[in-house]
């Protein structure tokens, strides 16, 4: 069974495109969201953010603290680091639970989506990587509409934290294009077909 990544840059759809392969039956794990979940339920992860971060990092209730947590790594980048340094092991650990879990025999790959896939490393657990590609003017207009919360330096601040879309595109194996002019869908076909073809093929 192939271990497939799918990574992208904020605004690039690399949700959407997921879930595309969702919807073709492709079991799917999503890093983001198990991470959030991970550092409310994980109890290691929780013992080593509280021990890191202060007993403020939880609470009360023992739920994770978002603003808090936010608002001590976001403008340092050396705790940001330990923020991730801390997390991404344990997602990599959990994702290897996950793919190995008997659910997922039978299927030709599983997809991983990860915003952050080549910068936290967990590509090193992968066959093959998907990156999607969207230029930057239409990432930051895609944005806009979604999160208009966000300011144009919140954006900026988000993109730079990112590895850029050509290194990206560098190190993927397959490149899905979303320009909102060439169209998605025929291109997750055609790698979905690729994937169940036998080596060699």
């Amino acid at each position: 069974m192939l271990r497939i990544g799918i990574t992208g840059g904020i605004g690039s759809g690399k949700s959407i495109a997921s879930r595309l392969f969702h919807a073709l039956g492709v079991p799917t794990y999503d890093a983001d969201s198990r991470a959030r979940w991970l550092m409310e339920n994980d109890a290691v992860l929780r013992q080593q953010l509280t021990a890191a971060f202060g007993p403020d990092t939880y609470d009360p209730a023992g739920r994770l603290n978002r603003p808090v947590l936010a608002g001590t790594v976001f403008q340092n980048p050396a705790l940001l680091a330990q923020l991730n340094a801390l997390v991404h092991p344990r997602v990599g650990i959990d994702f290897e639970r996950w793919a190995a879990a008997q659910q997922h025999a039978g299927h030709p790959y599983v997809l991983k989506e990860a915003a952050l896939l080549f910068e936290a490393g967990s590509y090193k657990q992968l066959d093959r990587i998907i990156t999607v590609f969207a230029p930057v003017a239409v990432r930051q207009a895609r944005l806009r509409r979604r999160d208009p919360h966000r300011s144009p330096a919140d954006v900026e601040a988000i993109m730079a934290k990112q590895l850029g879309e050509e290194e990206k595109m560098r190190r993927a194996d397959y490149v899905l294009t979303n320009d909102d002019a060439l169209p998605l869908l025929p291109q997750v076909l055609a790698l979905h077909a690729a994937f169940h073809r036998p080596p060699g093929a």
